[in-house]
């Protein structure tokens, strides 16, 4: 359970620095970035293997180029049901969740890293 708050945790930062570096990316306060952060991982978990899927036939023709694109699909639709959180235009639409996956990584390792030090016990449960 502490690994996934801190997960979200994690996604809800970087969430606040694309919006601080992308002007297309706008968040309203840190409870409308936690809410994102779940629900861009339901969309990253439900629909974006669907949406794969769907577009491998354009993906392959575009050398992998093309998934830059659902990524781009997935996190617009996560901003669609997410009161707080908007995405406008084609840099954050595109380039924003590649900031967003680079940095919810190095956070999480870094969370994670953190929590398995000695003296925490049971992360998973």
């Amino acid at each position: 359970m502490l690994l996934y708050l801190l997960s979200i945790l994690a996604t809800a930062l970087s969430l606040l620095l694309v919006s601080a570096l992308f002007s297309g990316v706008v968040l309203a306060n840190f409870p409308a970035a936690m809410v994102a952060a779940v629900v861009i991982g339901i969309v990253n978990g439900i629909i974006k293997p669907v949406l794969f899927i769907l577009s491998l036939p354009i993906t392959i023709l575009t050398l992998g180029f093309f998934s830059l694109v659902v990524n781009g699909v997935c996190f617009w639709l996560a901003s669609l049901v997410t009161p707080g959180f908007q995405v406008h235009g084609f840099w954050a639409f595109i380039v924003g969740p590649i900031v967003l996956s680079v940095v919810s990584t190095a956070l999480n390792n870094f969370f994670v890293n953190q929590a398995a030090k000695p003296g925490v016990n049971n992360l998973e449960g």
